[in-house]
């Protein structure tokens, strides 16, 4: 199977630059993608051999996440089933026959770390999720995480240590996620690997640089470990801040 999660930085924006296209082109099983920033009928999508799925948040034009896939789900949940962590259409669910598919985009801490405790509160509530979910079947977990976990995985790692998406709370909880049974893909297959980055600022040129930042991942359950094929990053995708990403996996 081949896999895609892309935060697209508002969809609407986003069909004006080419992702259509590469939605075609890279003919995936399960297409995600985070950040729809809209509400239900503002817009007409058609993909023929997919079935799609939404959560939109209350508050218009922000969060979102959809997921398309060719084949038809068992179950499709939104939400984690907390009310305070389910109204900004941040999580959606695909249960197949042999693994669950979990979406997400994962709160940022915002400057100033305003929303760091709340941000701390999600990442308990998703890991006991995550763990429920992994208790019953293996899971494929992607999205737009919003934390780069180790140094490797941002341009500069020294001037942004106390910055939104590389505090010490937020690379503890992916450390606490990654010590309970999970694995990121794209350091399994390329754990040396530097200046690989899924997001940029759209300040001082910083995509035209790569002075980027590793926030988007596929993480799976280590019980999977044995299918997985292949990881990519596709930083040759334009349209959003972020580009999508790639897992290859025999599910």
């Amino acid at each position: 199977m081949k896999l895609i999660s892309w935060n697209v930085n508002g969809l609407r924006a986003v069909m004006n630059k080419g992702f259509e296209e590469f939605f075609n082109s890279v003919d995936a099983d399960l297409f995600s993608i985070q950040e729809t920033k809209l509400q239900e009928g503002q817009i007409d999508l058609t993909f023929p051999n997919y079935h799609q799925y939404w959560n939109y948040a209350q508050k218009k034009g922000y969060s979102g996440t959809a997921v398309f896939s060719k084949k038809q789900p068992l179950s499709v949940t939104y939400g984690i089933g907390i009310e305070e962590h389910d109204k900004e259409g941040r999580v959606i669910t695909l249960e197949f026959e042999s693994f669950y598919y979990v979406t997400a985009y994962t709160p940022n801490s915002q400057p100033k770390q305003a929303r760091l405790a709340y941000r701390m509160q999600w990442e308990d509530a998703m890991l006991t999720y995550l763990k429920e979910l992994d208790s019953k079947k293996p899971i494929v977990y992607c999205g737009d995480l919003n934390v780069a976990h180790q140094e490797i995985d941002l341009k500069n790692p020294k001037t942004n240590r106390k910055n939104p998406g590389f505090t010490d709370e937020e690379r503890g909880k992916m450390t606490n996620l990654l010590q309970s049974g999970f694995v990121d893909t794209f350091r399994y297959f390329y754990p040396t690997v530097k200046d690989a980055y899924t997001w940029w600022s759209y300040r001082a040129n910083a995509r035209e640089n790569n002075s980027g930042w590793r926030i988007d991942y596929y993480i799976v359950s280590e019980k999977l470990v044995p299918q997985l094929k292949g990881a990519k990053i596709h930083n040759d995708v334009f349209g959003s801040d972020h580009c999508p990403v790639e897992l290859e996996i025999e599910c």
